[in-house]
């Protein structure tokens, strides 16, 4: 696999530090993007402790920017003289209910979690097509159930999941693989990137403070038991080397049971009992 090439987005922390990793050690030529490059101290460190420096290319992408997006895509193909693989993982977290606030708010969710991924994987899908190659997106379980005081996130994620659904058959006639990986808890910066004071969101709550004093006291309990980042990433670099990738896949038995608890749920019951169970 020397000669491949993977783009990866949001690879500074987290899952995508160790994504971008992962498929180095797997012979990837990695191309790991990231908002900011002065943040790329760690992952170059870890690349250089495991032996595989010569293989990560860090480039500066923000994916709200559509033509850092093209440009980016076009130059490593200029550079690689081919685009094997994209995985989307750039994303950000976020805790709010609608009432308390902006639609821009919601709005700047979805410009990051969707149309983000939107952007990379229409400038790729060309060069994908002429490599035969793969397109994975980390998703969420949160794209599969909705979650209380994450409505924007999982409404972006929600949106992520039906359209790479949709597109998975109409990219495989062209030979193009598609893949949704969901991670559950992951004990990465991610939530920690959300930035609330917890005592001062519940403060300014009102009415739904206490809602969320009992939904924050139970995800601090999930995430005290989360997944490493490293495992998550591992079904990633799985799936770019499975001859027959799965459409959808999760990353720990934990999510696996909290995503089959939607997929059989034709009433919406289940769902609804299981959150609500969190806010009391």
């Amino acid at each position: 696999m020397g000669e491949q090439t993977v783009l990866i987005t949001g690879t500074s922390t987290g899952i995508g530090l160790e994504i971008a990793l992962g498929c180095a050690r797997a012979g990837w030529r990695t191309v790991a993007t990231m908002r900011d490059v002065s943040r790329a101290e760690r992952l170059l460190a870890a690349a250089d402790t495991a032996g595989v420096a010569d293989l990560i290319d860090v480039r500066r992408l923000d994916v709200t920017e559509p033509g850092a997006v093209d440009t980016c895509v076009e130059e490593v193909t200029s550079t690689y003289g081919r685009l094997d693989a994209v995985v989307n993982n750039a994303g950000a977290g976020h805790l709010g209910t609608l009432e308390q606030e902006s639609i821009d708010d919601i709005r700047a969710v979805m410009e990051v979690n969707f149309f983000g991924v939107l952007h990379v994987s229409r400038a790729a899908l060309p060069h994908l097509r002429a490599s035969r190659g793969r397109l994975v997106t980390v998703s969420s379980v949160g794209g599969i159930l909705g979650q209380p005081f994450n409505e924007a996130y999982c409404a972006a994620k929600f949106a992520v999941e039906g359209f790479m659904e949709a597109l998975a058959p109409l990219a495989a006639t062209t030979g193009v693989r598609v893949t949704l990986v969901e991670p559950g808890a992951v004990a990465s910066e991610f939530i920690a990137n959300v930035g609330i004071d917890a005592d001062a969101a519940i403060d300014a709550a009102g009415v739904y403070g206490p809602a969320l004093r009992a939904y924050l006291a139970r995800t601090g309990q999930a995430f005290a038991a989360a997944q490493s980042p490293a495992a998550a990433a591992a079904v990633v670099v799985a799936a770019l080397g499975d001859p027959t990738p799965p459409v959808r896949v999760q990353t720990s038995d934990a999510a696996r049971t909290f995503v089959g608890v939607k997929l059989a749920d034709l009433d919406g019951g289940a769902v609804s009992r299981t959150t609500a169970s969190w806010l009391v």
